[in-house]
């Protein structure tokens, strides 16, 4: 509220006007303030107020997902990552996912990339490394126990299979050695 005096007139009248000019963005502009104040023999006085509004405040996570090393059969999917701003109320946050390989194929890196831009091209990066990793051994499916044979009745190897956490599909390989005993049909295999 502007007010007047004026040297003669005791009940000056101010009048108001504003006028908004667009920036480059929504939230740039330039309101433009306007009072004339004017007495009784039509004398006037004009102040004129411009305020810059501007936008050069980045948006703010409201979330940010740390850095974390996780086995091969537990990547977690990314979180939804929401930002808010001073001056746009629906921040745009983009998305985006690096696969770094590593060492064999169950070992890499995930680089994720939020990024949260507001009306005026202000933005804020927030990045996560999934650190992958397998250092779960595989599981045998079927164990042959020691066994003593007579050395008509040796048995072939068995097919052993087994399982893992993150390889579908798990080389298993097989030696055999044989170590003589204290005659021909005297010896012991040792199957691996």
């Amino acid at each position: 509220m502007v007010t007047a005096k004026d040297n003669c007139d005791l009940d000056v009248d101010v009048t108001y006007n504003e006028v908004k000019t667009d920036g480059n963005c929504p939230d740039s502009y330039t309101l433009t303030r306007t009072w004339i104040a004017i007495d009784n023999c039509g004398n006037a006085t004009t102040h004129v107020q411009k305020v810059s509004v501007g936008d050069t405040t980045p948006p703010v996570f409201d979330n940010k997902p740390a850095d974390i090393t996780v086995e091969c059969d537990a990547v977690p999917v990314a979180e939804v990552v929401t930002a808010h701003d001073n001056c746009d109320l629906d921040v745009s946050v983009t998305y985006n996912e690096v696969k770094t390989d590593g060492s064999c194929p169950d070992y890499y890196t995930l680089t994720r990339t939020w990024i949260a831009i507001d009306n005026c091209g202000n933005a804020s990066t927030h990045v996560q490394k999934v650190s992958v990793e397998d250092t779960t051994p595989p599981v045998f499916d079927n164990k042959p126990v020691d066994i003593t044979v007579e050395c008509d009745a040796v048995p072939v190897a068995e097919i052993v299979t087994a399982k893992d956490n993150c390889d579908l599909d798990v080389d298993v390989t097989y030696n055999e050695v044989k170590t003589d005993g204290s005659c021909p049909d005297y010896y012991t295999l040792t199957r691996s």
